[in-house]
């Protein structure tokens, strides 16, 4: 299970031109679930976007977590982050999940990352998603369980 993350000022997520989701700040993490994860690699990725220390304190030092901001989580299913084009330019996705079973995690995953006290907006699992961001800094973190 890999988790792309991101710190940013506001985010929008629209579908067919209809707003879906928007955040005014905190972070956008796209999802992306392997062949034969499980609801353990899920927690602990929840468990550490709440307590990930990437917003700057009073002395500028990157020490604060989305919840001691108070920032909302755009919470982002995205299966290519499995895309091995390690083989020609053309990527393979054999290593993501199957939908139905990325969707029951993805869901799981959101639900986890809220129950540590994170305001979690989400996209459409599989849907052609729209997303503009402002991106803070920019501050991206690549995390896998």
């Amino acid at each position: 299970m890999k988790a792309v993350v991101q710190r940013v000022k506001a985010t929008r997520l629209s579908v067919d031109g209809k707003l879906i989701s928007e955040i005014p700040f905190g972070l956008v993490v796209f999802f992306g679930v392997k062949t034969g994860d499980t609801e353990k690699e899920a927690e602990c990725l929840a468990k550490k976007i709440a307590n990930l220390r990437i917003f700057e304190d009073e002395n500028g030092k990157m020490n604060l977590s989305v919840k001691d901001v108070g920032g909302e989580v755009l919470f982002v299913s995205q299966f290519t982050l499995y895309g091995d084009a390690s083989h020609g330019n053309r990527p393979s996705f054999t290593l993501a999940e199957r939908p139905e079973r990325a969707d029951e995690l993805y869901r799981f995953g959101a639900e986890k990352l809220e129950s540590y006290g994170v305001a979690v907006k989400r996209g459409i699992f599989g849907a052609d998603m729209q997303i503009e961001q402002h991106n803070d800094g920019p501050v991206t973190i690549l995390l896998e369980a």
